[in-house]
């Protein structure tokens, strides 16, 4: 009789192999934009709850970017842009990936109910799955509406972080789910008018690979539109005082002019560059603001007061 012993192969992936699984900078902004939504939020926060709030938000965050990168190991791999994270370099298995993603996910989801409150941590919950089943899973491949329906995920951190101090929601954060929700189809469509041949390539039926470049610009200038308006909004309905209103006005209209740029462009993807740079600068800067108008020093340190 001849005796066969499996041999697990020891794993490549080191600590940076799993910190960029989590999307670290897509990580940043959704951990940021939750952050003003906590400090805003009326009333006070233990800083020891704030923290707690803020780090299962990161590490759902992690989460939703490591099983993202799980399911979509093979498009990854099709495309010049993203055939360098983990998955598709062989650092790290699809396995690994898919455990190390639910484990963060049960955690930060748990963990948030337990030393926060339900409410938050449902949303949590539910921003995940969104992400990873309802974007990742069902719409990325399907529908060149991905990325407007699939941008839900994306929005809900301010709601997270409201619900983390007060247990519950209100218009204001609402407005910053818009804002957010609106700000992703002229900022991921900017992207894939110059990667569309990485999209082609992997199968993704992106809006310029489906429907080409003109009517994805149109498309850019209609959400830009709309956003810009919307960015103001807080202003305008008596949330945020003249700091942001003034910031949200000057950015919006900036967005503007450079989507109407992206709309007569006809040769090059000069000014969709251009546009995809500035939305990310755009939204920092538009919540950034909001968090400087409704929080001087001293009431930041007194709202996160034991």
């Amino acid at each position: 009789m001849s005796l066969t012993v499996a041999h697990a192969e020891p794993s490549l992936a080191g600590v940076g192999d799993y910190i960029e699984l989590m999307k670290p900078r897509v990580m940043s902004l959704v951990v940021f934009t939750a952050l003003v939504g906590l400090a805003v939020a009326p009333g006070h926060v233990n800083p020891v709850i704030g923290f707690a709030a803020l780090l299962c938000i990161t590490v759902g965050a992690g989460a939703a970017g490591a099983l993202n990168m799980w399911y979509d190991a093979d498009i990854d791999a099709a495309m010049a842009r993203t055939a360098g994270r983990p998955i598709p370099r062989g650092r790290i298995k699809p396995g690994e990936a898919a455990g190390f993603g639910l484990t963060l996910a049960a955690f930060s989801v748990v963990s948030l109910g337990l030393l926060v409150n339900v409410l938050a941590a449902v949303l949590l919950a539910f921003t995940i799955f969104f992400y990873v089943v309802i974007y990742t899973m069902w719409l990325k491949r399907s529908t060149p509406q991905n990325i407007v329906i699939g941008g839900a995920a994306g929005a809900l951190p301010p709601m997270i972080g409201w619900a983390a101090v007060t247990g519950s929601l209100a218009i204001e954060p609402i407005l910053l789910f818009l804002i957010i929700f609106f700000w992703t189809p002229p900022h991921f469509w900017a992207l894939s008018l110059y990667r569309a041949e990485d999209y082609a390539r992997a199968g993704v039926p992106m809006l310029p690979v489906v429907a080409g470049d003109r009517e994805t610009r149109r498309w850019i200038l209609f959400y830009t539109l709309v956003l810009a308006p919307l960015g103001v909004a807080p202003w305008a309905l008596g949330y945020a005082g003249p700091i942001y209103g003034a910031a949200a006005l000057a950015t919006g209209a900036a967005m503007l002019a450079l989507a109407l740029r992206v709309r007569r462009e006809r040769v090059g993807h000069t000014a969709s560059k251009q546009l995809f740079a500035f939305s990310i600068l755009y939204l920092f800067l538009l919540f950034a603001m909001l968090l400087i108008d409704r929080m001087s020093l001293g009431g930041l340190f007194a709202h996160f007061a034991a």
